[in-house]
């Protein structure tokens, strides 16, 4: 079992390993910026007022490259740039999320939670397990959730240690399962709803594929982590779990208060699923659902005010490593986007596998939202830059404008838990005190197969008419 860390903090070891690779993928980013020709895409509003790409005019070459200054300068400058408010808000979202969880492991009631949980379900840990992951994948498929499911990560991390598994079993049921959910996209808002407007398809029609490739998704991460698991099992031993817990009724009145209001706050961010005016605050619902969830508990289990205010300044300046990651995650796309090529990117992709037989345009068009999905993590973003441009072409292939869809997100979806330059990814990796090589060692081997069966399931849908 890990040794356990006094309150919530990035691991030394996570964030320089993140530190690095995110460096280095900082240098080639100023190197494609310098040695790639500039050019654009003609941009024009859609009928709902978004900027997208007008399919019917031709790219074009643009004077391109960046000064050295404002590269060495882009962590700052990306805060200034279009999509500089997104980065703002996840940043203090994270620093909210630091000081509530340091306030609650600071008072115990994150121990005492645990050992509750652990007391009542330890010997049903694997129907738990199927639980966990069913719920995180939800939260992905149906209401487009994952940067808002980063603050439940270090406390299923916790659990699982707890039930005598491991770190990396604990973000399998956690962020890998919510990534999932996301790519599978069955209703979710801001990938599959974004897409099909954008391709003119009504919103969240040719469910049925993607609710399929919701059930085969599961059920494959469902094995891969019950063999994970099973494995720890084999080789510690089948453990006896502690039933020590001794019930505190302070601490039951600040779970019960803590419980309510983060179920009410998910009841809202459920609620965004369709009432489309929330879908841009969910983000902030949650950052306030958890501070206020964290002060109440804290206040009603017996924390001193003082003693909140300090733990919960502690917890922001233990989680300050992680601000930079981010700003610094960020500004790749900016990198590419003020030296102008990473238009000429996608047009050299989109170039490249035209003329191609249906079943391999339609990969390439996956292969292209993977690649894409390094360098632009936001999935609507995203949709607004492909998808004007992979539609038109993929009907002139026969190609149906759903399955394209469909290839963008899992495109987008699941490659969010790999990539480093995922700011969600680095955030969890920190909490669960995980280095990124650690991370890539262990999902890669659910990832490879999840990348052939996704890959399968549009083949099927091309061969199947789906549309």
């Amino acid at each position: 079992m890990q040794q356990e860390k006094n309150g919530l903090n990035v691991s030394v070891r996570s964030f320089l390993t993140a530190i690095i690779v995110i460096a280095v993928l900082m240098v080639l980013t100023f190197v494609l910026a310098c040695v790639i020709p500039g050019g654009e895409y003609v941009r024009v509003l859609d009928a709902s007022g978004n900027l997208v790409i007008d399919a019917g005019a031709e790219f074009h070459a643009v004077e391109g490259g960046l000064p050295f200054w404002k590269w060495l300068l882009s962590p700052i400058l990306v805060l200034g740039a279009d999509g500089g408010g997104m980065v703002a808000a996840i940043l203090v979202f994270l620093l909210v999320i630091g000081g509530v969880f340091n306030s609650l492991e600071v008072r115990g009631l994150m121990k005492y939670m645990l050992s509750r949980l652990i007391h009542r379900f330890g010997q049903a840990r694997y129907q738990l397990m199927a639980v966990l992951v069913f719920f995180f994948m939800a939260m992905g498929a149906f209401i487009g959730s994952f940067e808002e499911c980063v603050p439940l990560v270090p406390l299923v991390v916790a659990l699982a240690i707890g039930l005598g598994w491991d770190a990396e079993t604990g973000l399998g049921m956690s962020l890998l399962a919510c990534g999932c959910g996301f790519a599978s996209g069955v209703c979710n808002p801001f990938t599959v709803g974004v897409a099909q407007e954008l391709a003119g398809l009504p919103m969240f029609s040719g469910m049925w594929l993607r609710a399929v490739s919701f059930v085969i998704i599961y059920t494959l991460l469902i094995l891969f982590l019950r063999g994970h698991a099973k494995k720890l099992d084999r080789v510690r031993g089948e453990q006896v779990l502690s039933n020590d817990f001794v019930q505190d009724a302070s601490m039951d009145r600040g779970l019960i208060c803590f419980g309510s209001i983060v179920g009410a706050g998910l009841i809202l961010v459920l609620c965004s699923g369709f009432i489309t005016a929330l879908q841009d605050y969910t983000m902030i619902i949650v950052a306030l659902m958890f501070l206020l969830a964290g002060i109440v508990a804290c206040l009603i289990s017996g924390m001193k005010g003082k003693e909140l205010a300090v733990s919960f300044g502690k917890g922001m300046t233990a989680i300050l490593p992680a601000v930079l990651l981010i700003l610094m995650a960020s500004s790749i796309k900016y990198t590419l986007t003020e030296a102008k090529v990473l238009d000429t990117l996608l047009h050299t992709a989109v170039e490249a596998v035209s003329g191609q037989p249906r079943w391999v345009i339609i990969l390439c068009i996956y292969l292209i939202v993977l690649v894409m999905n390094f360098f632009v993590s936001s999935g609507s973003a995203k949709a607004f830059l492909l998808m004007p441009l992979i539609v038109p072409m993929a009907q002139l292939f026969d190609i149906p404008a759903q399955l394209c869809v469909m290839a963008f997100a899992f495109g987008d979806g699941f490659s969010n838990v790999f990539y480093p330059t995922n700011a969600a990814l680095l955030i969890a990796l920190g909490l669960a005190d995980m280095s990124y090589g650690r991370w890539v060692k262990f999902s890669w081997k659910f990832q490879l197969p999840n990348l052939i069966v996704t890959s399968l399931l549009l083949l099927f849908g091309l061969a199947v008419g789906y549309a």
